[in-house]
């Protein structure tokens, strides 16, 4: 018969923990209820530990050689690594890419505009795409509006740091900053 149709018959595993019938293998290293080892045994005498306990036998590191399997209440394993997620994702912080596009033909009081708000950007942790747009004639004189991004760059060089060199892509050309570590 195939596998699937065993697993099928059996119940599927839960996000890919065996637990008490569904291990397969023919030794298992345990670990006992308070977290001490308890050794190398074949898998009838880990699943007896398991129901003597009143508990279930979790496989914990099926890659292992041999498998790890824990004595412990399923349930509340299961509700143990959901917090676990959930905190690990709650001091997780996502770096946002922020966007500031800017022409060739750019006045300086337009381009001190721009470098106030992309300060405000890296304040806050995001990093900052810096895009130089050229339209029509402007194409022609790519080469001679880099000192536009360089200086873009030298203004913010006590907040941030250059990520990527100036970079021509099509009709636009651009940088990436990111926030200076201190």
């Amino acid at each position: 018969m195939y596998p699937f149709f065993y697993s099928f018959l059996e119940g599927k595993a839960i996000s890919e923990l065996f637990i008490n019938e569904q291990i397969r293998a023919k030794e298992v290293r345990v670990i006992g209820i308070e977290g001490d080892q308890l050794g190398v045994m074949p898998i009838a005498d880990a699943r007896k530990i398991a129901e003597d306990e009143g508990v279930d036998l979790v496989m914990i590191a099926p890659t292992a050689k041999p498998p790890v399997c824990r004595v412990v209440d399923y349930g509340k394993f299961k509700y143990e690594q959901l917090r676990k997620e959930k905190e690990a994702r709650k001091k997780q912080k996502t770096v946002e890419i922020k966007e500031i596009r800017l022409s060739p033909n750019i006045d300086t009081n337009d381009l001190n505009t721009k470098v106030n708000a992309a300060k405000k950007f890296l304040e806050k942790g995001n990093r900052v795409k810096i895009t130089l747009r050229f339209r029509g004639r402007e194409m022609a004189h790519m080469g001679a509006s880099v000192h536009i991004l360089t200086d873009f760059a030298e203004a913010l060089s006590d907040v941030a740091v250059v990520e990527k060199q100036p970079k021509v892509e099509g009709r636009s050309m651009t940088m990436f900053l990111a926030e200076k570590k201190n």
